[in-house]
Order: C-alpha cells, then structure tokens, then sequence
C-alpha cells in the first residue's frame, strides 16, 4: 500500500506521477479536449435555440436528450464487445469521433425540434462508436495504480474543451454572431480533432490484470462485485438528468442568456481542475468513498436548485459544487470499472457502464422535464437528489 503524501510534497509527487502518463492518455486527452471544445460550443444553448422553435420545451428537451444518450449507449456496448472480440480498438475510435464532427454543424440547418433529436441522435451515435474502445485503451495503456490519475486527467482534458467551448460561445453571442451560426463554428475543432485521432496508437495490454479472478470465457456474466456497482450505479442514474435542467431552472430563474454559457463554462472548469487530484486521490483512498461523497455532493446541490426562494446569484455556488461532484466522480467511477473487471473483457465493461448510463438517462431526462412541467423544478430536484442520496449510502455500505 502507498504511504500518504506530506502536504509539502504533494506538488512534486504529482508532478512525477503525471510525467511518468504514456503519451496514449496524453494524445487522448487533446482529443477530447477538442471534441468537447466544439460539442459545449453549443451545448449550453440548446435550451435557447429550442425556446426558438415550435412546440419544445422542458419535456422536448427532456425528451431529446434522453433518446440521444439511450441510442448512443446501446452502441457503447455493442462497440466494446466487437473491439475486445477483434482485438482493435482504434478504427472504433477514429469512426466515432469523424461522425460527430461531421453531424454537429447541421443543428445549424434544424427547422424544428424533430430535427435537432435526430441531429444529436446522429451525434450520440458517434460517442456509442468510440466511448468504451477510447477507455479500453486508455485503461489498457496504464500500470494499476495509474488508473484513477489516467482518467482523471483525460476528464480534466476534456472538461478543459467545454469551458473553451461555452467561453467562445459567449464571446461570439457578445459580438452579435447569430444563435444558429454558432452550430457552424464547431467545424474548425471538429477537423483538428479528426487531424489528431490519426495519431492515437493502437495501444497493447501492458498492465496486470484488472482483476485477480481467472479471466472468463467469451461470453460469460461480469464479475459479481461489478455487476453490484453497476447496479446501484443505475440507481444513481435514475435521478441523474440532462445537465442541461441545470441551464433551464437558470433561465427560469431570469438569468441573462449570455451569462448561459459562462454557468456551464464555471461547472466545466471548476471539474477540470479537480478531475486529476481527487481521481488521482481514488488511488490512494479508494474509489468508493471519493464516489459516495460525490454522488451526496450531488443530492445538495440539486436540493438546492430546487428551492423556491433561490435567487439567480445563487446558481454560480451551485455550478462550482456540481463541477466539484463531477470531478470526485467521473474519472473515478470509470477508474473503479476498471478495477472490477477482467483485463480481456474491458470493452464489454465499459459498455455496460455506458448502456446502463445511457438507458437510465432518457427514464430520469422524461420524467424530470414532466415532473418539472406538472409541478415545477422542486419536486423535479427531489427525485433527483433522492435518487442520489440512496445509491450514495448503497455504495458506502457495499464493500464488495
């Protein structure tokens, strides 16, 4: 077991331990970095642009979202499966990260929102393709106790794309661009993303297994102490809707449609600069207790959004709590995956981790928008923060 950091030495021991990264984590982070760059170019407005169109709303947003990460999702398992069957990992990877710089421009063209769901369907498509390939081999690339700094610094890389994103979106809305140009403007990353891929090697399986159980047949069940962690994190899920909720109770709110982006930019940034020392900590402490905490950090904010008497100044606080909760919990929770299991069959893990995030997404994303839409943002936030709080005590209270 390592020996805790002195709080002097801190500093130099994460400096070592992120030079001593392969160039893999490094090369896949500038990718994210720049998909996301384009994709939070216009995520943030979304709920602008459908305010612009015909019959959407809260349940239309709820609805777009939710069928675009459920279809997205069933791709991620079935790309895992194929990449761990085939032994290649990187054409899936490639695929998946073209269509979505090449399908994000056309939200531009959307008439109406049946458009934009099949455009972010089109989108989504191509995160199915490549999600859990690109995790297999970021997991594949790195020593086990490397794991939870490997992802936490591909999270802060691609957190570090969706504050440039909502940072340019901004700058660009303040200089008069109008709103549907800016869905053109993800072009430019989109290419320099596809420029970049192409470098990304096909990386070999050089860490110790990531489990200490004999490695399955094809096709055999999932560890159980996985398939448990799995399933309370659907239980998280549930509760767990669009962020883009967050961005519509901050317009409901009468927020400054300018100050949109710069809120999602703040949740960004604040989960950029936590993704690297708090995964990097999991390492250290262990993954669940870094999971169980963010997850009730989640519950309290959400509490909070739904409050009545919330004043719009209010919202900021929040986004800084919600990047921190994403930072103590998404490289972290990929980080535990790995962990769980076998090395051979990462692929088809990371594909149920993101089929079960996916599929749960459109029930919490539907139900949210209608509970929002019959009966207002607090009983909305409180299915949410309820969802949260119960997986968060599972998990604590589940050792193995």
């Amino acid at each position: 077991m390592s020996r805790p950091i002195g709080a002097a030495s801190w500093p130099v021991a994460m400096l070592s331990a992120l030079r001593a990264l392969p160039r893999t984590v490094w090369l896949l982070g500038c990718v994210s970095l720049l998909n996301d760059a384009a994709s939070d170019l216009v995520y943030p407005l979304l709920p602008l642009y459908l305010a612009t169109l015909p019959g959407a709303g809260a349940q239309a947003l709820g609805l777009i979202e939710g069928c675009a990460e459920a279809v997205a999702s069933l791709l991620k398992l079935a790309s895992g499966v194929l990449a761990d069957r085939h032994g290649s990992a990187r054409p899936w990877v490639i695929g998946g990260y073209g269509l979505a710089a090449l399908t994000r421009p056309l939200i531009a063209l959307a008439s109406g929102w049946p458009m934009v769901l099949a455009l972010r369907v089109g989108d989504r498509i191509g995160k199915g393709l490549r999600s859990s390939p690109r995790d297999a081999l970021l997991a594949r690339s790195v020593a086990p106790a490397q794991r939870g700094l490997a992802f936490g610094v591909h999270r802060a890389m691609d957190n570090a794309g969706a504050v440039a994103g909502p940072l340019l979106a901004a700058a660009l809305l303040g200089l008069g661009v109008p709103l549907r140009e800016l869905f053109l403007w993800t072009a430019l990353p989109g290419a320099l993303t596809l420029w970049l891929i192409w470098r990304v090697p096909e990386t070999p399986v050089i860490a110790a297994p990531a489990s200490t159980a004999p490695a399955p047949a094809a096709g055999a069940p999932l560890p159980p102490a996985l398939r448990r962690y799995l399933a309370i994190y659907a239980l998280f899920s549930l509760g767990n809707a669009s962020n883009l909720f967050l961005l519509w109770r901050a317009h409901e709110l009468g927020l400054a449609d300018a100050a949109l982006p710069l809120l999602w930019a703040l949740v960004s940034a604040v989960a950029m600069l936590g993704s690297a020392p708090l995964s990097g900590l999991s390492d250290r402490i262990g993954r669940r207790r870094l999971i169980a905490g963010g997850w009730t950090l989640f519950a309290l904010v959400y509490a909070l959004l739904g409050w009545p008497g919330l004043p719009p100044a209010g919202l900021w606080p929040l986004a800084a709590l919600m990047g921190l909760h994403l930072a103590a919990t998404e490289g972290t929770a990929k980080a535990l995956v790995t962990d769980l299991a076998p090395a051979a069959d990462l692929g088809r893990a990371f594909g149920w981790y993101h089929l079960i995030s996916g599929l749960c997404l459109l029930p919490a994303s539907w139900l949210t928008g209608t509970l929002w839409a019959a009966h207002g943002a607090p009983l909305a936030c409180a299915w949410a923060g309820g969802c949260a709080l119960l997986a968060a005590t599972l998990l604590a209270f589940t050792k193995h």
